[in-house]
């Protein structure tokens, strides 16, 4: 039996302890998974149970959801998130960083947080919480993977100007991306000689220099460079002509150039039911692919289905590792 899974809390005021409460009625026969956070953020209908350590949720995620508590100073007031409550929502990712570090937990799955929230009310210094999570963990660079049934993408670049993407988007960092990829697909999926298929950087990938020249330049060289090595790689390819079903069975997971080349087949393909995934570190993360939804918390209209198959998607990598 692997250790259950750790869920950190993320924003209360967004829509994470109304989904986290909805996964849990859908999941708690199949995939034990336990809260980090305030309980009495959760909906009040909620059974909750309250657990000292891990390895409680096994027996007690049949009949409530399990709660390894943590106070929170403010009050919760969905829609309106309170910087006051920034530290407790760092804490709670930080908990289940070493749980899982640890073995207690199995993997850990994210709620969204809110940014501006944990900067006026803590200082946070990160972009977000792949970026906190690789400081966590000691890692220099990791690699976010969006994931469904249909379609795997990683971005090469992620939140930056779309005038930064040329200058940022590095042979060095390509290749990183690349190879932490292939790792990632073999060891956390189980796919033992993963296909990439890398997108180019232009317009019909540079149509021969005539629409750009990076891919004449150095992407081209790299990809084959990396294919020498063992790996099975191909491109540059058109991002156009990349992602219709024909394409996509080709390979294993695609390697877009920057955040839209990635997000928008994937959001259009399967928009409720991609995982985010964050590949290189030295323990598993999922998140739903979705933020914090102020405009619908409290309301109880907000769908738990990226979560759910954010938390059966980790369990799932559980075993495979």
């Amino acid at each position: 039996m692997i250790a259950p899974i750790a869920l950190s809390c993320g924003d209360p005021a967004g829509i994470g302890p109304e989904i986290a409460a909805k996964a849990w009625l859908e999941l708690r026969d199949t995939c034990p998974f336990f809260y980090i956070g305030d309980a009495t953020h959760l909906p009040d209908c909620t059974p909750t149970g309250r657990i000292s350590h891990p390895s409680e949720a096994h027996d007690l995620c049949a009949s409530a959801l399990p709660v390894l508590q943590l106070d929170f100073p403010a009050p919760n007031r969905p829609g309106h998130p309170d910087p006051d409550n920034a530290p407790s929502v760092i804490s709670a990712i930080q908990r289940g960083v070493s749980l899982v570090q640890s073995g207690a937990a199995s993997a850990l799955c994210t709620a969204p947080i809110h940014k501006k929230a944990l900067i006026d009310g803590a200082g946070f210094a990160y972009p977000g919480h792949t970026e906190f999570l690789a400081a966590l963990a000691g890692r220099d660079r990791v690699v976010m993977m969006l994931a469904s049934d249909q379609l795997c993408v990683v971005p090469a670049t992620i939140h930056i100007p779309l005038s930064q993407v040329p200058s940022t988007l590095t042979p060095d960092l390509l290749r990183d991306t690349i190879t932490i990829t292939a790792e990632g697909l073999r060891t956390q999926f189980g796919i033992a000689h993963p296909r990439l298929a890398i997108a180019g950087l232009n317009p019909h990938a540079g149509e021969g220099g005539k629409m750009g020249n990076e891919e004449l330049d150095w992407i081209a060289p790299l990809i084959a460079g990396i294919s020498a090595d063992g790996y099975s790689v191909t491109g540059p390819h058109p991002a156009d002509t990349m992602f219709h079903a024909a394409a996509r069975a080709r390979y294993d997971a695609a390697i877009a150039m920057y955040h839209d080349q990635a997000l928008i087949p994937i959001k259009t393909l399967d928009f409720d039911r991609g995982v985010n995934v964050t590949l290189g570190l030295p323990f598993i993360r999922t998140s739903p692919d979705h933020g914090t939804a102020l405009d619908i918390a409290g309301q109880g209209i907000a769908t738990p289905t990226s979560l759910i198959e954010a938390l059966t998607l980790a369990q799932k990598m559980a075993q495979t590792r």
